[in-house]
């Protein structure tokens, strides 16, 4: 056997080489089915959705500080493209999500996603603490400040919506999830679809936090916002405008209803038949204002203020006298609208925008008090452009004393 019959060391690493090379370029082959950004998206459709995420997030960041009393920004987004397979790779560390639904003006869910860690510094920040959190587990008490943090960002950024897009944009209350991706944990709340599109945000909260912030939105979704920031979804709102007011004339000129119209006690609201020139009906059409559909019913209990007659009260000389001492007494008059009771833990919960229930019901008179003590209740009137008070039931003179005493 010659040497021929034999391979040389350098032919065998050549061979090990090239099928190396093979091996590695079989999962690039396999993975070439997943759609790019690109299948998804085309690059006016990126640049209309990066732009709609940039303003909409400069909005809640300006809220985000207002509401942690930091200096927050974001930088500008960048767009790609996940599928809902590779959840785990994108968030292989535990995140918080929460998840609004647009209820009014579109459909479809918006999925808010940050570091746990980074709940934990705003939720600190929240609740009066520095921004260093001493636990490394997030109670019900930081989760429920990360649910209104992100509410309120949600909140304004719906807001700005509103602007762009020209139309009243409400979302739900959000819902919040611990996700933990890799096993399996907290993505129920993300919509059933196959691939996401990301918008990424860079977060710096001052010295504190200078990470991440994730919004995740479906492919028709993010469709939908782009055609109606593009105008392709602009004839709906063109529906109230094509009202039947101006075909109103000819169909009341016709035969039919003509014998209704002369039973209605107010003519002018149809055109005369025959009766009247053509010309006369038209100078009554500026006295009386045409309002399309319903007419407008404003539901306010304010009443136009009545003032009474404070003179001849009934009171004797010697009264009036001894009065006349302490008129120039200064008395500290307030109207209380109600009251309540928290416990400290809600008083620490509170922030801007949250609502405090009182123990009144609407419509209930209002306590007018002097000095702290009750003399008498009333009702909310508007004099001018302020408010009053009309005094409807006076505190008797033995209540007033038992009070005092």
């Amino acid at each position: 056997m010659t040497s021929k019959d034999y391979l040389s060391q350098e032919e065998i690493d050549a061979l090990l080489r090239q099928t190396s090379g093979d091996e590695e370029a079989a999962p690039d082959s396999a993975s070439f089915g997943e759609p790019t950004l690109d299948d998804l998206l085309t690059p006016i459709e990126q640049d209309a959705l990066g732009e709609i995420g940039n303003i909409t997030f400069g909005s809640a960041a300006t809220a985000l500080s207002t509401l942690l009393g930091k200096k927050v920004d974001i930088t500008t987004p960048q767009v790609t493209a996940i599928s809902r397979e590779r959840l785990n790779e994108e968030f292989p560390q535990p995140h918080v999500a929460v998840h609004v639904k647009y209820v009014e003006g579109f459909e479809g869910i918006n999925s808010l996603v940050i570091k746990a860690y980074d709940a934990q510094v705003i939720a600190d920040l929240m609740l009066g603490g520095e921004g260093h959190p001493q636990t490394e587990e997030l109670n019900e008490i930081h989760i429920s400040a990360v649910q209104e943090a992100m509410n309120q960002m949600m909140g304004s950024s719906a807001t700005s919506m509103s602007t762009i897009f020209n139309r009243m944009v409400n979302i739900s209350p959000p819902g919040i999830d611990i996700m933990d991706a890799p096993q399996g944990e907290g993505v129920g709340g993300l919509p059933q679809e196959d691939y996401f599109l990301k918008v990424s945000f860079r977060l710096k909260i001052e010295d504190l936090i200078d990470s991440t912030i994730m919004q995740l939105l479906t492919v028709p979704f993010a469709k939908e916002l782009v055609r109606s920031l593009m105008g392709e979804s602009e004839p709906e709102p063109a529906k109230p405008v094509s009202a039947p007011a101006p075909q109103a004339p000819p169909a009341a000129s016709a035969p039919a209803p003509a014998p209704a119209a002369q039973q209605t006690p107010t003519p002018q609201q149809m055109p005369p038949a025959a009766h009247m020139p053509p010309t006369a009906a038209v100078p009554p059409m500026p006295n009386y204002p045409q309002t399309l559909g319903a007419p407008v019913n404003r539901n306010i209990n304010v009443n136009p203020v009545q003032f009474a007659n404070l003179q001849g009260a009934g009171l004797s000389q010697a009264d009036e006298t001894n009065l006349n001492l302490l008129l120039d007494i200064p008395l500290k008059v307030t109207v209380e609208l109600g009251r309540t009771q928290k416990q400290i833990k809600e008083i620490l919960e509170l922030s801007q925008g949250s609502i405090i229930e009182l123990d009144k019901l609407a419509g209930e008179p209002v306590d007018i008090l002097v000095n702290n003590k009750l003399i008498a209740k009333g009702e909310v009137v508007v004099i001018d452009e302020n408010f009053g008070v009309r005094v409807t039931d006076i505190v008797s003179q033995w209540d007033r004393v038992q009070k005092i005493q």
